[in-house]
């Protein structure tokens, strides 16, 4: 069965991706509009709010798409945590993220605050919150 991702888990992508209306080019250059949405935007892009929630539901399923792949039994925080770790570095990096299976994810998800090469602080944050997030028990 296939699972999807719960509040939290949105909550936490939202927060850290941030609701953008007008394209930019993110830490590394890449152009990105609405919650880290990168799929075909322009410089000079423009977009509203309902056109940033249908791309960010788009985007949310490609990565909750990956992380099912996995074909893993995952708590709903778990997978939260997962689905946030791909929405933002894609499917190739969670594939390196789980070379060493589920019990080594808490510790090997905090290697992943890199960009261009540079540790970020807000990747740090993130990537601290989504190991968080992975550790807490569904309630």
């Amino acid at each position: 069965m296939s699972q999807t991702t719960n509040a939290a888990g949105l909550q936490l992508i939202e927060s850290f991706e941030g609701l953008r209306l007008n394209s930019y080019q993110d830490s590394v250059g890449v152009w990105t509009i609405g919650y880290g949405h990168t799929q075909g935007v322009k410089p000079g892009q423009t977009i509203t709010q309902q056109q940033a929630q249908a791309f960010l539901q788009q985007d949310l399923g490609v990565a909750e798409g990956a992380v099912n792949r996995l074909g893993l039994t995952l708590t709903d925080n778990q997978f939260a945590a997962l689905v946030s770790f791909t929405f933002n570095l894609g499917a190739g990096n969670l594939n390196k993220l789980m070379k060493n299976g589920l019990a080594a994810v808490p510790d090997r998800i905090l290697l992943f605050d890199h960009a261009g090469g540079k540790a970020l602080p807000g990747l740090t944050r993130r990537r601290t919150a989504e190991r968080a997030l992975y550790l807490t028990s569904d309630a």
